[in-house]
């Protein structure tokens, strides 16, 4: 099994290129299934959950060619032929890898009229149910049944005819999955309280650009008209805005300067304002945004939010940030219940970390020094990451296919700004 392997205390410095971000792909590449026409990505990011998906999408009977180089700069493209759908089950096997899977049952039901997903596995920061993506697509029409672990949804004249659905809570995958399937009924849907996210602007973009009627696009009110059918198209994913973030903390932490080539700063004001408030200098630059340390790190207080919020995706490389700051930072974690499992990781590196329920009290430290650390999610193998950068001496980070998940081309991109990092194998 890989590992991590860091030399810290190296100060970075210098270009990183910010890849397709994964929460984008993961919503873009079922849209595949909408169209008997070829669907091509590019900036695709080379991710083990982009290759999960593509299984997945294979097993449907959804034909993928890749093309590009395997790794450096060069845009890697994804051609998806959905003309033939051979199966609408996505099976437990497949789905139980990441919970993007259940992203398949909205775009499935509104072309083939059923769809049959395995409940979702994934990440363990808690529990995230689905309820609110079968309750809206209720809404849109579908009759949905739970039995043996899988939700089976089926259009009872055969197509959606659309409805109206306000959602309790901001939910981003119950919002992309209903906008995916609201875009082939028979009528007009309204959602209300819609996740804003830049990756679910991403979507509708897509899907407009695939001959979508959809209104209100960015907001909180989408209003969808059912079309009645969707045609191919090529389209590019955004660029990671979490990807950017986190390689933001890395030019943090060690008090070096980053430039994230290809980040959009209007999608991350509430991260680049975390950075500022922390001390941090943030420049937007033709090529993206560029971060640079001039002091010791300020200590700071952020609360986690759906968008334009602070993103729970960026709440652990903060922490790890922050165990070098000049005092005492508050952290509050709003969206998911059980996303401090790093901290004990970051405890044996020399962190002073508390945690009561939600909240955290990280108290700045003189240094870290490098231990062998365990990874338990994709955002929390990045804080480990992060802390093994600034720590003295070694630091092991296992399990790193959590990391493999999410972050393209990671030792190769933080060597090529001065870290000393490598993946080992092991037997």
């Amino acid at each position: 099994m890989d590992s991590i392997w860091i030399q810290g205390g190296k100060r970075l410095e210098g270009k990183i290129p910010i890849s397709g971000a994964k929460n984008a792909v993961l919503t873009l590449i079922p849209c595949a299934l909408l169209t008997e026409e070829k669907l091509t990505l590019g900036n695709l990011p080379r991710l083990a959950d982009v290759d999960s998906f593509s299984h997945l999408m294979n097993e449907l009977g959804v034909a993928t060619a890749f093309a590009g180089r395997r790794s450096g700069q060069t845009s890697r493209k994804m051609t998806l032929d959905a003309s033939h759908i051979d199966s609408t089950v996505a099976p437990y096997e497949l789905v139980r890898k990441m919970r993007a899977s259940i992203l398949v049952l909205g775009p499935m039901l509104a072309r083939m009229g059923e769809a049959t997903v395995s409940l979702p596995g994934g990440c363990a920061i808690g529990d995230r149910p689905i309820d609110l993506h079968l309750k809206a697509i209720e809404a849109l029409g579908a009759e949905i049944e739970l039995a043996a672990g899988y939700v089976k949804a089926s259009a009872p004249k055969g197509r959606l005819p659309g409805g109206d659905y306000s959602f309790p809570v901001v939910s981003v995958g119950a919002t992309e999955n209903a906008v995916m399937a609201a875009t082939l009924t028979t009528g007009r849907s309204q959602l209300f309280n819609a996740a804003r996210e830049p990756e679910i602007v991403d979507l509708c973009n897509l899907l407009v650009a695939m001959g979508a009627k959809i209104e209100g696009i960015g907001s909180s009110h989408l209003i969808i008209d059912g079309v009645e059918a969707l045609h191919g198209t090529e389209y590019d994913v955004m660029p990671d805005r979490i990807e950017a973030g986190s390689y933001a903390c890395a030019a943090g932490i060690t008090g070096g300067s980053i430039e994230l080539v290809g980040a959009r700063p209007s999608e991350m004001l509430a991260t680049t304002n975390a950075l500022a408030a922390a001390g941090l200098v943030t420049e937007f630059t033709a090529d993206g945004i560029k971060v640079s340390a001039t002091g010791k790190l300020r200590p700071i207080a952020i609360s986690t939010a759906p968008y334009p919020g602070f993103a729970t995706d960026m709440q652990a490389q903060f922490m790890a940030m922050m165990c070098m700051a000049d005092g005492d930072s508050y952290l509050e974690e709003t969206i998911f219940e059980n996303r401090y499992m790093h901290v004990p990781e970051l405890r044996r590196m020399g962190a002073d970390i508390e945690t009561r329920g939600r909240s955290a009290i990280v108290r700045g430290v003189e240094r870290l020094t490098g231990a062998e650390v365990m990874a338990t999610d994709l955002r929390a193998s990045m804080s480990l990451v992060l802390a093994g950068l600034r720590a003295e001496g070694e630091t092991e980070v296992l399990r790193v296919y959590h990391l493999d998940r999410g972050y393209e081309r990671l030792e190769e991109k933080l060597a090529g700004v001065g870290a000393t990092i490598e993946r080992r194998s092991k037997g």
